[in-house]
């Protein structure tokens, strides 16, 4: 037998275990989980169960939290399947034939933790790639936090208005767009023409737990960037004036909770952001109006440094995108 044929016998063994799965052994599945990904990257599992039938949703490093095609369960293991479309192109870059592809994943328990394999399919249809990561249950939430009896301890400023002292990329290996101008925390991410540069996101050194952080930001035509709370939970910065409302828009927490009004401003005016993270819940303000109010997180958004919602973890700045400007940068932290 060769070693293709080989793993495409395990890909299909795998499909039949879940498809002859039923609902009723999901119990010790049912739940979030935080994911440590192949390579390292966070990630993000939530699995629900209604009237006998599963869903599940995954976040997958980077991009937004997904619903997935399929869950199943067997005895003792969940197969979650996401479909991936792959298009067959000819020698002029038409598209002859469009095929979906399944990714396959599957996951056993043990207490509060998860032991996991993903089986990919190479889109050329010879062989797969399978690889193991792991998953940690993510306790429940507790009840919201009662802001009015929050104490808090004396203000940081996080930026100093003329150097990046207290702050470093958050990786070694990126290329540095920021700088202090003007008063200002600059990203300039210039992209040459014709070809892209990626640019670092930038962390404070220091790590907090709970807080209330302030700042103003100027968004101009087209910017996208990001505000990281503990280094996991992505507040959008975007040019999203006029659009309907979304997760994806200015102040929502990014492909988790959509602003329950709009609150932003046109490109190119400065606007402020008043953040509160306590115990897992979120209060957004822009610009004066309440547009998340005390709502729960449930796990990490795309582009986490890591998936533990438990550690300290700093404001990180994204920069990978484009160009954006920050200044009167202030976090309060909480006194427990």
């Amino acid at each position: 037998m060769t070693g293709n044929t080989h793993r495409t016998l395990v890909l299909v063994t795998a499909l039949w275990i879940c498809t002859t799965a039923i609902a009723s052994e999901a119990d010790p599945f049912i739940g979030r989980w935080a994911l440590t990904l192949p390579g390292g990257a966070a990630g993000w599992l939530g699995v629900t169960q209604e009237n006998g039938y599963l869903d599940g949703s995954i976040l997958w490093g980077g991009g937004s939290v997904l619903p997935v095609d399929s869950v199943f369960t067997t005895n003792d293991s969940l197969c979650v399947v996401r479909l991936h479309k792959v298009e067959r192109k000819d020698a002029a870059g038409k598209v002859v034939r469009t095929q979906m592809f399944p990714e396959v994943i599957m996951a056993r328990v043990d207490g509060d933790f998860l032991q996991l394999s993903q089986i990919q399919p190479h889109t050329d249809g010879l062989g797969f790639e399978q690889r193991e990561f792991t998953g940690k249950r993510i306790p429940p939430l507790p009840d919201k936090p009662n802001l009015s009896n929050v104490k808090f301890g004396a203000s940081i400023d996080l930026f100093d208005g003329t150097s990046l002292d207290g702050w470093k990329l958050t990786s070694n290996g990126q290329k540095n767009g920021w700088l202090p101008e003007d008063g200002m925390l600059v990203n300039k991410a210039i992209q040459p023409e014709g070809r892209h540069v990626s640019y670092g996101n930038l962390r404070t050194v220091a790590e907090f737990e709970d807080f209330n952080l302030k700042l103003e930001v100027k968004v101009n035509k087209g910017e996208n960037s990001g505000v990281y709370l503990r280094g996991i939970y992505e507040v959008q910065v975007a040019d999203t004036y006029g659009r309907p409302l979304d997760s994806h828009n200015m102040g929502g927490v990014y492909s988790r909770i959509t602003p329950r009004v709009a609150a932003e401003k046109p490109a190119g005016q400065w606007q402020t952001l008043d953040i509160t993270l306590v115990d897992r819940h979120v209060t957004v303000i822009l610009n004066g109006q309440t547009i998340i109010d005390n709502e729960p997180l449930l796990g990490c958004t795309g582009g986490a440094l890591w998936s533990d919602e438990f550690k300290p973890g700093p404001i990180y700045l994204q920069g990978d995108h484009t160009g954006i400007a920050y200044r009167n940068i202030v976090l309060t932290p909480v006194v427990k």
